[in-house]
């Protein structure tokens, strides 16, 4: 007879994991705000528009109708059909309505993309910099994830190689998400078509393709890899309303695979939220209808702020930061200043260091490389006004120059 488990001993799958470094950062800051600093935070990826219109009309719209109930777990019909639509006239792949989950936020998507194919030691390949919740995921779905590091002299983006090098017997997926958070970057058709390539050669390892930033791009295509030869058939495509149309709040994502992988990932869903938002699914309908004018003016703005904010940094000495190509974020490779000390006598040993200084010293919040994979870096959230960016950019500068 077994030792009975303590009564707070938790699952090794929960206990893995790591909390958000972004949500930890944002706490911080917000605690600062109450004790009265003038902290400015750009750790958050949330864009700072309004919902366009359109879409918060049929919101309305959807409550005079009394949409109040509960909807089929995978989403109505409707708007499973318009994605659908969406997803074969834009993005080149073969989806039909039946294809397509719609969950609570493109996260959701990738976590039960995730648990509908991994088994206990399967290995899933991330390229890193990555997302925060991507490993995590995988280690919750009983993977074991594989980072593939990217540096700032690449542009942030892995090679073919890199990717040969990485595959296993144990290899089950990768997450592929262009353009990227946290860097911006995004890749060309013949760099997917070079890894699609690989993976020709692994035919039982899937794709999960992330492109939840895919209208948030700047003199650069978006791809979806599924629409690559061969990689229909085993790419599950999560996409949302989140970064495109400021619906952060309205939770609302989806994804688009294979009937055997949306049929499981389905079923996932209907046992842990039974589906998203009846007034979110309705409205976000609009979205398909509306003119592009706001989410055209929405990239413009980011573009703006890109630019002023690159310019900033690459005037501080230490910093080295690529041209994002989509999102909205920098990742400034610092670790040049790694090793200096601040006026306090304090060493900067790392990411996570440097962020610390920032914020309590400068009241300026942004994210460690480290909780994203590489330390070597910083994430920078560039959505918010030009002026809150301008205040920022003057406190990095007095913060980073003040390093001995």
């Amino acid at each position: 007879m077994t030792d009975a488990p303590a009564l707070d001993a938790l699952s090794p799958r929960v206990e893995a994991m790591r909390p958000s470094a972004t949500l930890a950062i944002s706490a911080r800051a917000a605690a600062l705000v109450r004790e009265g600093r003038d902290v400015i935070a750009l750790s958050a990826g949330e864009p700072d528009f309004d919902t366009p219109a359109p879409i918060v009309e049929a919101a309305h719209q959807a409550l005079r109708d009394g949409r109040f109930h509960y909807t089929p777990s995978a989403g109505i019909p409707e708007l499973r059909q318009a994605i659908a639509h969406k997803l074969t006239r834009e993005n080149g792949l073969d989806v039909a309505a039946g294809d397509v989950v719609v969950s609570n936020g493109a996260k959701q998507s990738v976590a039960q993309a995730l648990l509908a194919v991994c088994r206990p030691g399967d290995e899933v390949l991330i390229p890193a910099p990555y997302w925060v919740s991507y490993p995590e995921m995988a280690r919750l779905a009983g993977a074991e994830p594989v980072e593939i590091p990217a540096t700032a002299a690449a542009d942030y983006k892995i090679t073919p190689a890199q990717l040969a090098n990485a595959m296993t017997e144990r290899t089950r997926a990768l997450i592929f998400n262009s353009p990227s958070n946290p860097t911006g970057a995004v890749y060309s058709r013949d760099e997917q078509e070079a890894l699609a390539e690989v993976l020709r050669d692994h035919p039982n390892v899937v794709v999960i393709s992330d492109e939840i930033y895919e209208y948030v791009v700047f003199d650069a295509e978006h791809v979806s890899f599924g629409s690559l030869d061969g990689m229909g058939g085993r790419t599950a495509t999560v996409n949302g309303f989140s970064k495109a149309y400021a619906m952060t709040g309205w939770r609302l994502g989806y994804l688009a695979a294979p009937g055997w992988w949306s049929g499981a990932a389905a079923k996932v869903q209907s046992q842990l939220t039974s589906g998203a938002s009846s007034i979110s699914q309705y409205a976000s309908l609009a979205a398909f209808t509306m003119g592009p004018e706001p989410v055209q003016a929405m990239v413009d703005a980011f573009r703006q702020r890109r630019d002023a904010v690159l310019a900033r940094l690459d005037a501080i000495g230490g910093v080295v930061c690529p041209v994002p190509q989509g999102a909205f974020y920098l990742f400034p490779d610092v670790s040049a200043l790694y090793g200096r000390q601040t006026p306090d006598g304090d060493t900067i040993s790392g990411s996570v260091g440097l962020c610390r200084y920032l914020l309590e010293a400068h009241d300026v919040a942004l994210v460690p490389g480290q909780a994203f994979g590489s330390d070597a870096g910083v994430r920078l959230s560039y959505a918010t006004d030009l002026d809150t960016l301008t205040r920022a950019c003057d406190r990095i500068e007095a913060g980073l120059t003040a390093l001995a």
